[in-house]
């Protein structure tokens, strides 16, 4: 029995792969997001406590999407193998552990909020083929407790069946995936703003290496969301819905709000998630139609100061975020933005369109992939972030960061510079400061300001000496208020603290 178990649980994790495989592919064709290990993955992320996600950010970054597919991989191969252990003694036991197995990603794939008349469809296929490949595989590459045949015979069938079915699920599981990454995106002709924008004035850009680019390039600009695959979203079936407690709710198609007057604002974007010093932070210029003009449009007559009123949107796979309707009614030009520096939104950034907030962490106030903005009240609904206990204002912390010398560094005696960026949105920076060591707060140069809603770089001339040298910088706003010293996490309403940094000077 001993020498027949590793045999069969590796048969249960080829047939659990192959099965996998091939609803991948179906997937790729009726609902990319129901393939099995997908539509678990989803589920796991809205069930993972707070805690837990923001250590999984904290310590894996951007990474954190794949471990989490990872780690769904293993262990429903864990289980495949348990299942193929136990065919030996029952096939219908066994039979019944894959069905379940493929029946809780088929659930998971259905009770996701954009799910499809066929998300059911990949989980069917998997529990087939994944059934019917572990019942061949037991039979060929199993030795029978009874067996008497020569030793090679079996040894050659079982490379083959091992082989052949390993291959078929690579074969399949790669087409699957080569069929989503080859989807051509979907595109836009962006329209000429009624407002645009100057370029930015000299100054602005300090031109020192290492700061931050004051606008951040598209391929660089942080992503943080919840969707393990960013939807494909088809223009031509997009509508956006203005409704709840308006006069007069309305919906436009793309063409309708593509032909609204459009306005250019540079604005700076960071997530709540983002520790001191954190790289989750970006600048851009963005293309959009104010908020305040579709609430307009909508008859919205309401006191935007009334705390009790938020603005619950949602994208269209589902994700909800709250938005205090003060924050999209006031001055501060909040867009539902179509262009990002220049190109129509990146598929992973909102495309075709995404709310955007100054002042407002990315989860209060930049829905991505966003199709409804409903007006109501905090108590009659509740956004996702909203459940998971993190605050409802959400406003921006004052921060300041240091870019260079990169942390942990070796750097060559000599003049040099300390710089990095600062921001306090809606606020402004009118100060950043520096201390080297245990010496006195040295006031740093800033560039110039494009807007309060952007931030500034800064930078501090220095002359390197040999040794281990601590940096600590601070930055005022612009109503004159320090930022705190007081040490605190994302959770709940972001990070707050002064960044240090350490390098080396070598001789």
């Amino acid at each position: 029995m001993n020498s027949r178990i590793a045999p069969a649980a590796a048969c249960g994790i080829l047939a659990a792969t192959l099965g996998t495989a091939a609803a991948h592919l179906v997937a790729a064709v009726v609902s990319p997001p129901s393939s099995p290990v997908l539509a678990i993955g989803s589920q796991v992320i809205d069930a993972t406590p707070t805690p837990v996600k923001e250590w999984a950010v904290g310590t894996f970054g951007t990474a954190d999407k794949p471990i989490l597919i990872g780690s769904v991989a293993v262990v429903s191969l864990l289980l495949a193998a348990i299942a193929g252990v136990v065919r030996l003694r029952s096939r219908l036991l066994s039979t019944g552990l894959l069905i379940l197995l493929t029946a809780l990603a088929g659930a998971a794939a259905v009770l996701r909020p954009s799910a499809g008349s066929l998300a059911w469809l990949p989980a069917l296929v998997a529990a087939v083929v994944g059934v019917l490949a572990l019942d061949w595989l037991i039979s060929r590459v199993v030795p029978s407790e009874s067996a008497h045949s020569r030793p090679d015979q079996p040894t050659r069938r079982r490379l083959f069946a091992l082989g052949g079915t390993g291959a078929a699920a690579l074969a399949l599981g790669g087409a699957g995936q080569g069929l989503i990454s080859r989807t051509k995106p979907a595109t836009l002709t962006l329209p000429t703003p009624a407002e645009p924008l100057p370029p930015l004035a000299k100054g602005v850009s300090l031109g020192k290496e290492g700061i931050s680019p004051f606008i951040t390039p598209n391929t660089e600009f942080y992503r943080i969301d919840t969707a393990l695959l960013a939807p494909n979203v088809d223009p031509s079936d997009w509508t956006l819905t203005i409704d709840g407690d308006v006069p007069q709710g309305f919906s436009l198609s793309i063409d309708e709000l593509l032909g609204l007057p459009m306005v250019e604002r540079d604005i700076t974007l960071n997530c709540v998630s983002n520790e001191v010093g954190g790289a989750y932070i970006g600048s851009a210029r963005w293309l959009g139609v104010p908020t305040r003009e579709l609430f307009a449009r909508a008859g919205l007559d309401t006191d935007p100061k009334n705390p009790d009123l938020q603005v619950l949107s949602t994208s269209t796979e589902g994700m909800t975020i709250s938005t205090p309707l003060s924050a999209l009614l006031d001055d501060r030009d909040a867009l539902v933005a179509v262009g990002m520096n220049g190109e129509p939104l990146p598929r992973e950034h909102g495309f075709p369109a995404r709310l955007v907030t100054p002042g407002l962490y990315g989860f209060v106030g930049a829905t991505k992939w966003l199709t409804r903005m409903t007006v109501t009240r905090y108590d009659a609904a509740s956004a996702y972030w909203t459940d998971r206990e993190w605050a409802i204002d959400g406003r921006v912390q004052t921060q300041a960061r240091i870019d260079t010398p990169r942390a942990l560094r070796r750097i060559a005696p000599g003049r040099t510079f300390i710089g990095g960026v600062a921001w306090a949105q809606r606020r402004g920076i009118s100060k950043v400061e520096v201390r080297v060591d245990d010496g006195p707060w040295q006031r740093a140069t800033l560039g110039a300001e494009a807007d309060v809603d952007c931030w500034r770089q800064w930078f501090l001339p220095w002359d390197a000496t040999p040794g281990r040298h601590d940096f600590t910088v601070r930055a005022t706003d612009g109503d004159g208020e320090l930022q705190t010293k007081e040490t605190a996490p994302p959770f709940p309403s972001g990070a707050t603290g002064w960044h240090t940094s350490a390098v080396t000077v070598t001789d």
